[in-house]
């Protein structure tokens, strides 16, 4: 990789063919789930190494309670040991991690062992990991609004002060920077209500590689796709 590229320093992940992987491979559904959290680490740690230092991946949509019920059992079975391994992952690469989303819909040992992983590495200080679980942008965003009108009719505060830095306070990625790119797998072309606020100026990059075939190569690729974008903000180029 070209040592001029600039790196960004957020990228957030669609994670997406876990299931038409396993099916490509005669294989159920599940199967890809699991092959999927593997790739999760391993992107984890080549994205710290090439120096990416907020990552953000889309686990669990709002919309995935839709999906047949055993799929959806196993996708918390899955996540329930995926919060054990991100522990032991995260203590290894003293990696800081954070669950975006509505947390209540979770079964309690869920959310418990999410405290634990969020608490135990709140203080780590290498790569920045958000881990989207129940969540759905416009939820975030309503649950933002619902937040200022309370305080609002409180008189806690005055609404002609909400500015976009108050909305972006009270999402569930408050003081986390904004992605710089947003990569989809599996050659699906939309953000299926992911970070709707987040991604304003963000460069999105579609691949084919379904993501349990994701890998540095693949990410170092949209990289280069990245650096080969004219970045502006307005009429403002940045850098």
């Amino acid at each position: 990789m070209d040592k001029e590229w600039k790196m960004p320093r957020h990228v957030a992940i669609i994670l997406d063919g876990n299931g038409r992987w396993a099916r490509a491979k005669g294989m159920p559904r599940n199967y890809g789930h699991v092959q999927g959290a593997k790739t999760v680490e391993t992107i984890c740690e080549e994205a710290y190494r090439m120096g990416i230092q907020y990552l953000t991946v889309y686990a669990f949509s709002t919309e995935n309670w839709n999906r047949p019920q055993d799929e959806v059992d196993a996708l918390m079975k899955l996540l329930r040991n995926y919060m054990k391994t991100c522990l032991k992952t995260a203590e290894k690469n003293r990696m800081c991690v954070r669950v975006l989303g509505e947390k209540s819909r979770l079964d309690q040992d869920i959310r418990s062992r999410i405290l634990e992983l969020e608490e135990a590495t709140k203080n780590n200080d290498g790569l920045h990991f958000q881990i989207a679980i129940n969540y759905g942008g416009r939820d975030e965003i309503v649950r933002a609004v619902r937040r200022l009108a309370r305080e609002a009719a409180e008189g806690k505060r005055d609404p002609q002060e909400i500015t976009e830095d108050v909305i972006s306070s009270c999402l569930d990625t408050a003081g986390i920077p904004e992605p710089d790119l947003l990569i989809r797998t599996c050659n699906e072309q939309r953000i299926s209500n992911f970070l709707l606020w987040q991604l304003a100026y963000t460069e999105f990059y579609f691949t084919p590689v379904a993501w349990p075939d994701f890998t540095r190569e693949e990410l170092e690729k949209a990289v280069e796709a990245y650096n080969h974008r004219d970045r502006k903000y307005g009429l403002i180029k940045e850098g």
